[in-house]
């Protein structure tokens, strides 16, 4: 799914207006009749209290067309146009004139002398400030998003959180108006899934409402979210008369005194990704402790608490390189040495990165496509640090078109960059913020190098798996119980889920004439 710029949707309103011969304003009852299908749906005309704020643009018309809607169908409602200035758009004034008619009158708020009084237990809907926000609002507005924060009642947004920019993060918090359910248009936005905005909202959910889809199709965009349907068509089947040395050899470099299981972890990953073989090439230190904990996987050793030298006597197809290897000296001048002559497919993470990012002349040593799975420290430590997350970003991409390589941002929504573009995962959950998740992540991505998936697809297919695995073992652990183990346990459920049938979709609820 593309995730469209502010520019690119109003565009697609325009061509849509005109494609389908309709006024803009129809446009608006389009985006009115969606809202209130939603909550009329789950609401099936509950009497509580619906306060609908308002601003005086596109954003504000929706919500007033919603309270049209909502009053036709005996709702309790409370209507209130933010005043936050004198310009007013055509179709918020239009949709206006057509709630006056039912006789609703809203009150006008332009300061905190006629703020209404709100129930914990009422709604609020917000449609103050929609994508087109550019600057901090008012402070009397700020004061008011306070008032409706302090009610605790359930807030359900139009479009977007009232405050939030669309391409940077807020000047103010305070700002922001918070959003239990943001309802969006036609796509969700880029600011849902970064952790400066997107803890603004708990949960989001898509509208259509009948834009070009043609038009959106030949957009291109910066980002686009990737989940079940985008990689499903990468999965290849196993053959009946194929055998282990068909799905690769996969090589985890890593490891020193104290730091084995990280090793053990991404040898498991790797295999139980599909890997046909996998070898573990570590100190001496490790050999008995993965002997005995990863009986499948083989070992080869060099050097005896520290890797001296990374000179492997197999041939893999991939190499997963980095896990708890430590930053000696010795491992320093040997990853140097290694890089400098490495082919292949190559998944750089933890203290590989680390020594890369002291040295940064290792960096023009990366072969092309090399993959980095970099948590937020170390990627600060190869990027610069940031002042926001959309500079983070902008760093993140410029990095991978310089060096060439897939660029993996670890995070709530882990986003991997590759050829300027970003992709975003949707799957994951806070659970698999744990000790050993990445390691797991970096077995997996090499893993499926080794079964010969292409660098990009294969790094996509191993994110959304890996959070996929985190999500279906949740059922059974719980947040604060999950461990790295637990994923690669979660691998072959995530794998079956592939070719699970989507749950059938609920009858919908009466619609809005």
């Amino acid at each position: 799914m593309k995730l469209f710029s502010a520019q690119q949707i109003y565009a697609a309103d325009q061509h849509t207006i005109a494609q389908q011969k309709i006024d803009s304003d129809m446009l608006m009852e389009r985006a009115a009749v969606q809202l209130f299908n939603w909550m009329h749906l789950r609401m099936q005309g509950a009497p509580v209290k619906i306060h609908l704020f308002c601003g005086i643009g596109n954003n504000g018309g929706d919500g007033i067309a919603l309270a049209r809607h909502l009053q036709e169908h005996g709702y309790n409602i409370g209507v209130y146009v933010v005043n936050y200035s004198d310009k007013r758009s055509d179709d918020f004034l239009v949709n206006l004139g057509r709630l006056k008619e039912k006789k609703v009158w809203p009150t006008y708020l332009d300061s905190p002398e006629n703020f209404p009084e709100i129930g914990a237990d009422d709604i609020i809907v917000d449609a103050v400030f929609g994508i087109g926000l550019n600057r901090t609002p008012d402070d009397w507005v700020l004061q008011l998003f306070a008032h409706l924060k302090a009610s605790k009642a359930f807030v359900l947004s139009v479009d977007i959180p009232s405050g939030l920019f669309t391409d940077r993060a807020p000047e103010n918090p305070e700002a922001v108006l918070p959003s239990n359910y943001v309802l969006s248009f036609q796509a969700p936005k880029l600011v849902f899934f970064l952790p400066e905005t997107g803890s603004f909202m708990e949960q989001w959910e898509v509208l259509d409402i009948g834009l070009d889809q043609a038009f959106l199709q030949q957009q291109q965009t910066d980002f686009e979210l990737f989940g079940k349907q985008e990689v499903l068509p990468f999965y290849v089947p196993r053959t009946k008369f194929s055998h282990k040395g068909t799905y690769g050899h996969a090589l985890v470099v890593g490891g020193s005194h104290g730091k084995m299981g990280a090793v053990q972890l991404a040898g498991r990953a790797a295999l139980t990704a599909g890997a046909g073989l996998v070898s573990c090439y570590v100190p001496e230190c490790g050999l008995i402790p993965l002997q005995s904990a990863f009986p499948e996987g083989m070992v080869i050793t060099n050097g005896e608490r520290h890797l001296d030298n990374i000179a492997p006597e197999v041939v893999p197809q991939a190499v997963g390189l980095g896990v708890g290897m430590g930053m000696e000296s010795k491992t320093a001048k040997a990853l140097k040495a290694y890089l400098g002559g490495h082919k292949g497919a190559l998944v750089l993470d933890a203290d590989a990165l680390n020594i890369i990012a002291k040295d940064k002349a290792l960096l023009q040593l990366l072969p092309k496509q090399a993959v980095l799975t970099p948590h937020p420290k170390e990627l600060e430590r190869l990027v610069g640090p940031w002042k926001d997350d959309f500079e983070k970003l902008q760093k993140a991409r410029k990095f991978s078109e310089k060096y060439h390589c897939v660029l993996v941002v670890k995070g709530a929504h882990t986003i991997i960059f590759h050829k300027g573009k970003g992709y975003i995962n949707t799957t994951g959950n806070p659970g698999m913020a744990t000790a050993g998740s990445g390691d797991v992540l970096t077995g997996i991505i090499t893993g499926m190098l080794a079964q010969g998936y292409p660098t990009l697809e294969a790094t996509l297919f191993a994110v959304y798996l890996h959070g996929r695995a985190g999500d279906l073992v949740l059922e059974s652990t719980g947040y604060q119980a999950l461990l790295a183990s637990d994923i690669i346990s979660g691998l072959g459920r995530a794998f079956m889920d592939l070719f699970q049938a989507p749950e059938p979709p609920q009858e919908q609820g009466e619609e809005a004439s």
